[in-house]
């Protein structure tokens, strides 16, 4: 029984490093294309700024989850598979998943998505790459921790 805890708890600990790195690539393609907009200038106020960031950071984000989940769950289990705890190895990891999304939502025809500025899928592999980052941080230096832990027997 106290196996399947383990389980429970590494697969929460998963969930949590997904919506910090979710919320992470969100906040850097959030601050990018403001920035590139030109909408963050001096004449406007920081109560304005922040206020659109706290909205448009978490909506952001539940579009980053959404696109990026499954390519996102293969790396995850690859790297507790292996055991790898380095933060470079999900840094990589993370463009890499930026990089098969950019794969899937680029369309060459006739009403679908086809970017034109170069800016756009390096961003997108930047947030990958800083959402790699946020997910070592929170869960990637305890990954394969989960088969170093001996199941505990209960007390007689």
């Amino acid at each position: 029984m106290s196996r399947v805890l383990i389980y429970l708890g590494k697969f929460a600990h998963m969930v949590l490093g997904f919506l910090a790195a979710s919320l992470a690539a969100s906040a850097f393609l959030n601050v990018i294309f403001l920035g590139v907009a030109g909408v963050i200038a001096p004449e406007i106020p920081v109560e304005v700024a922040h206020g659109s960031l706290v909205f448009s950071i978490p909506f952001v984000a539940l579009f980053v989850a959404y696109f990026t989940l499954v390519p996102a769950v293969v790396v995850m289990l690859l790297a507790e598979l292996l055991g790898k705890r380095d933060w470079l190895f999900y840094a990589l990891a993370g463009g890499f998943v930026a990089l098969v999304f950019i794969g899937f939502a680029y369309r060459s025809g006739d009403g679908g998505f086809a970017y034109r500025d170069p800016l756009l899928p390096v961003s997108i592999i930047g947030s990958g790459l800083i959402g790699g980052i946020a997910y070592w941080f929170v869960t990637g230096r305890f990954a394969g921790t989960w088969r170093d832990q001996p199941p505990t027997s209960p007390a007689p």
